[in-house]
């Protein structure tokens, strides 16, 4: 029983509700333009951000020079309050989720609300058209929603690039997985297979994969699986989950779980799930890669490690490209400097479009 309430933590991950890695941070005052935080090194970091409270949700950027800073508090920018409000004394968590809504209420572009047919039943997802030919399929991770996505729609619609952005099982919106569990990308890649023929079907004469912690999984799981995976012109990773283990012990022991009890949180999600180390294996097997792949990661994630990432550009150096960042928390690549993310994202994107 003590396993499989470890296993938990990683297994019945919310959607949309911060990982618990990161610290709550109490907000100690706000004016226009400006939050005061505790300090801490979640609290310093570099980049723009969401911060996610009991029913509110504001967007925080740089850290403000100018301020009046104390030993124990840092001031940020205040971008926008996008739901609800924030007072003093409210406990908060950094996301890398900046919008809330659709495409069109968060950034104001034209999108589809369409539903793609998956094996469990339909999952909701968002066309965002535009004219080229090759598509972009976004894919969310643990602890967020398809409005991830959104932090990049804008640079891939100048782009002129179409992105479908998708709920998968488990999400609000999507069927629940057979067992009510989440499975680390091990199952749910084929949402993301029933997303690509809902591309091709449409329109689409290649499709390029970006996804996010799990969602990155879910690509490489795709793209050496599916039965069209010659028609995947490129994959973006951003923190892939490449040791399951060691993220389902990270998400465990963020939740407090004693260290004697993590073997048994692997031995207990292993037992539920059916999750098998052979079929990631097999997933990131540098020689099963085909297509070009460009990596985002850094040694900051506690989530997902960093060194299966290297491994997997130093052994494929013909094929991947690992952008690496630092001072950057699990699937916050982009939120550490947007600029140099999407300046490194267009380099790669362009040959492929």
């Amino acid at each position: 029983m003590a396993g499989r309430h470890a296993s938990d933590a990683a297994l019945k991950a919310a959607p949309g509700r911060p990982l618990p890695a990161d610290p709550r941070l109490t907000v100690h005052a706000t004016a226009p333009g400006r939050i005061t935080l505790t300090r801490s090194l979640a609290a310093l970091r570099p980049g723009v951000y969401g911060l996610e409270g009991e029913g509110a949700h504001a967007v925080v950027g740089e850290i403000l020079d100018d301020a009046p800073h104390t030993a124990d508090t840092v001031v940020r920018r205040l971008e926008r309050v996008t739901h609800g409000a924030l007072v003093a004394g409210d406990r908060v968590r950094f996301t890398p989720q900046l919008h809330r809504g659709t495409p069109s209420t968060a950034l104001g572009l034209d999108h589809q609300d369409i539903e793609i047919t998956g094996e469990l039943g339909p999952l909701p997802a968002w066309l965002m058209p535009a004219v080229r030919s090759t598509w972009v399929i976004a894919v969310h991770g643990l602890g967020t929603t398809r409005e991830h996505a959104l932090n990049i729609a804008e640079f891939l619609h100048r782009a002129q690039l179409p992105v479908l952005a998708l709920a998968y099982r488990g999400d609000e919106g999507a069927p629940r997985s057979p067992d009510g569990l989440g499975h680390l990308g091990d199952s749910e890649w084929r949402d993301v297979d029933a997303a690509i023929r809902y591309a091709l079907r449409s329109g689409a004469r290649r499709v390029i994969l970006h996804g996010w912690s799990t969602g990155a999984t879910m690509a490489l799981h795709a793209a050496t699986r599916s039965a069209l995976r010659d028609r995947i012109e490129g994959i973006v990773l951003d923190s892939p989950v490449l040791d399951w283990e060691f993220t389902l012990k990270a998400l465990a022991a963020a939740r407090h779980t004693p260290g004697p009890l993590l073997p048994l949180a692997v031995r207990a999600a292993q037992g539920r799930t059916g999750i098998h180390g052979d079929r990631l294996r097999e997933a990131v097997d540098p020689r099963a890669l085909r297509v070009p792949t460009l990596l985002f990661h850094g040694p900051d994630d506690t989530l997902a490690p960093w060194g299966p990432s290297r491994e997997l550009a130093d052994r494929r150096p013909d094929l991947v490209t690992l952008h690496t960042v630092r001072h950057a928390p699990h699937a916050s690549m982009w939120n550490a400097d947007p600029t140099v993310y999407e300046e490194t994202l267009r380099r790669f994107l362009t040959p492929l479009m």
